[in-house]
């Protein structure tokens, strides 16, 4: 008897437990932690299904209309496939009359992706009274490169482990994985590449491609397809076969046996993302063989399937050469070698994702090949997850850059977008930040530039004003009191990281392996030269910058002209670039009449007065969002502040060695000494 009064006891203590979690649902979803990224939709429910006109059951039409029934607080919508729309791929026309919105397009996806739309404009108060939009994709294949490995690390990855749980799949599915879906499609990010560019050839596997299958089945009714990075000597460590020459035909056939075996699996797979012959992994010139003749060997196993190859051009081996020269000096001469489902995948400046660093010169001068850029969203080099530094400005001043290369107006844009070099199709790619982190990205402001990525892959012509207003009001509020100067913040906050860590064309003399904090003084003695910052800065008593006019390097002949001319002459180099292309003397005139030694003194040190300034910013703004956010983003201004700090100090005291000229009185003096700076030693993570 006691026995079963006390079992009943404990049931009803375990209702009440349960029942009180079950009324805490509602709360526990709209937790202001970040989960929910940019789509805080209203929680009520939105219009009836009579309200939504739609034909068909498809799983992607079921999604928008549970979008519309869940948020839409306006009037009917219909959703109407329209063959004669094929022009604009996977974009859509919106018309809104008295009574409804039409949303129209040849595809479902189009459809779905419309309905993200008005549920923005919704969101950002716009009027959906009279509507009549026209959107196409600027770019075909919308594309996030994941560096997760299948132990659950990421490389360069600053928010917890990976989404992807290997060990759990095929059998336990992560409700994160409809949700991380869900984000992609509502900003228009179509693929995604699910391993590390330095690939296990276990990938390949067909234990892991049954995992695999899970995910494109969760992905594929919200219009995204999956990818795979492949390690080129798969078929050797898989296969058995004797080696991995791509032109050896048992390896070929290994190839092709493969490719069946993944589509079987997933009809819809989009082909492999290739890292070869860079930084030790293995290629084709392993075999006395080319990047084209590895290329094509996988593109013709993937053709009849419509797969793609998406080949990197980041490749660097030991050399005399100057490393921001290699990638060109090894695919130019392949020009109108590679197939039509070749596409040369380039970052977007010539070294690695540095804060700030001349566009990659292989944009243009591939006249016969398509290209297309990869942006890092991750910020490897941008102070990581602690530093709030929005990137849409980056992206915009690659995406804008003119190579000339067809003469004036051959902006990167246009040159990847198949205007001006029609290509069978069009790519646009980001390392994705994006980890188990409650608020995915490590950093709430991080977020945005995940968000930015899929919106100028979506429209490039969008601003970088634009995309921060559009998030700022869907992620935090629409008071403009916040909107204002938190996007102000945001706006300048690239240009503050840059001067704090490198400015005036300076780049790459961070700390070794993991890349956060300065290290100036690096010279790894034994190592590739190349992998330290001595070999890029060149500082000496008559001044610093790396050479790259005719007279040093000679990169300034890789541009178009008049390219080479203006970044080959110190007077008409820009000088947020200056010392990328020239070593210049300490005492050499800036043009607003400062000393190069004085420009970069007040340069750190007005990095650092703005890192302050949005600490004093961020202060101001705690009325007008939640505690939660308020507090998380003021604890990594803190570090930010900090750090800026450290890089002001270690850079300036390390250059004065060599300048021997005093700091300008006017700033701010180190509080660090030098000795006690090079003893930092912080143990982190490697490179891609």
């Amino acid at each position: 008897m006691e026995f079963k009064l006390n079992v009943k006891k404990i049931a009803m203590q375990h209702f009440r437990i349960y029942f009180i979690a079950f009324l805490m649902i509602p709360l526990m979803t709209f937790a202001e932690d970040g989960s929910q990224l940019w789509l805080r939709f209203p929680a009520k429910n939105g219009i009836s299904a009579d309200q939504i006109i739609a034909k068909g059951n498809s799983a992607t039409l079921n999604i928008a209309r549970k979008e519309l029934s869940s948020h839409w607080q306006g009037q009917t919508v219909e959703l109407r496939t329209d063959k004669s729309l094929k022009s604009l791929k996977d974009g859509y026309t919106i018309k809104s009359g008295q009574n409804k919105i039409v949303i129209a397009s040849a595809k479902e996806i189009g459809l779905l992706y419309g309905v993200y739309h008005i549920l923005r404009l919704q969101q950002t108060n716009v009027s959906t009274a009279d509507l009549n939009i026209t959107e196409k994709p600027s770019y075909d294949v919308r594309i996030l490169n994941h560096w997760d490995n299948l132990d659950g690390t990421i490389e360069r990855g600053y928010a917890g482990h990976s989404l992807w749980k290997w060990e759990d799949l095929p059998n336990t599915i992560s409700p994160r994985y409809e949700e991380y879906a869900r984000a992609n499609a509502s900003v228009g990010i179509n693929a995604v590449v699910l391993n590390n560019v330095n690939a296990s050839p276990n990938m390949l596997r067909e234990d892991y491609l049954k995992k695999v299958k899970i995910l494109a089945d969760i992905f594929r009714p919200y219009g995204i397809r999956v990818y795979l990075s492949v390690n080129f000597a798969s078929p050797k460590v898989l296969g058995g076969t004797e080696n991995s020459d791509p032109l050896n035909k048992n390896v070929q056939k290994w190839w092709k046996n493969k490719a069946s075996e993944i589509y079987k699996l997933i009809p819809d797979f989009g082909g492999f993302l290739v890292k070869a012959n860079s930084e030790g992994q293995p290629g084709p010139q392993d075999y006395g063989r080319t990047h084209a003749d590895g290329a094509n060997m996988m593109a013709d196993v993937l053709k009849p399937y419509g797969g793609i190859v998406m080949w990197r051009a980041f490749v660097y081996s030991p050399s005399k050469d100057d490393r921001a020269k290699q990638a060109y000096l090894e695919f130019v001469p392949l020009d109108g070698k590679f197939r039509d489902n070749v596409i040369i995948q380039i970052k977007n400046g010539p070294v690695d994702f540095q804060p700030r660093e001349a566009f990659n010169p292989l944009f243009g001068a591939l006249k016969k090949t398509p290209e297309m850029v990869e942006f890092q969203i991750t910020q490897e080099y941008l102070g990581q997850a602690n530093h709030l530094a929005y990137l849409a400005p980056l992206f915009k001043e690659t995406l804008e850059s003119d190579t000339y290369s067809n003469g004036e107006g051959s902006t990167i844009a246009k040159i990847t977008d198949g205007t001006l070099r029609p290509a069978k199709i069009t790519a646009i790619s980001a390392v994705a930040n994006i980890g188990e982190d409650t608020n995915w990205t490590g950093h709430h402001f991080a977020q945005a530039n995940w968000y930015a990525f899929g919106r100028l892959a979506w429209n490039h012509e969008l601003t970088p004003e634009q995309i921060a207003d559009e998030w700022i009001t869907m992620t935090f509020t629409d008071n403009e009191k916040f909107v204002n100067p938190v996007k102000e913040m945001m706006l300048t906050s690239r240009e503050t990281v840059v001067d704090y860590m490198m400015p005036l064309g300076l780049h790459h003399i961070f700390a070794g392996g993991h890349h956060y904090g300065p290290e100036p003084w690096g010279d790894y003695k034994g190592g590739r030269p190349d992998w330290s910052p001595v070999y890029y800065h060149q500082a000496d008593k008559n001044g610093v910058g790396f050479d790259r006019t005719v007279t040093g390097s000679n990169a300034v002949s890789q541009y178009f002209p008049p390219l080479n001319d203006i970044y080959g002459n110190i007077k008409t180099c820009p000088e947020n670039l200056i010392l990328w292309f020239h070593h210049v003397p300490w005492e050499y005139k800036m043009k607003d009449g400062k000393t190069l030694w004085e420009e970069l003194c007040y340069k750190y040190d007005s990095g650092v007065h703005k890192v302050r300034n949005y600490q004093k910013l961020w202060d101001t703004m705690e009325p007008y969002i939640d505690e939660q956010r308020f507090t998380e983003v003021h604890s990594k201004l803190k570090i930010q502040a900090k750090d800026a700090v450290w890089w002001k100090d270690a850079c300036l005291l390390y250059f004065q060695t060599f300048s021997k000229t005093s700091i300008p009185y006017d700033i701010e003096r180190p509080v660090h000494e030098l000795e006690d700076l090079k003893k930092i030693k912080l143990n982190m993570g490697h490179h891609n």
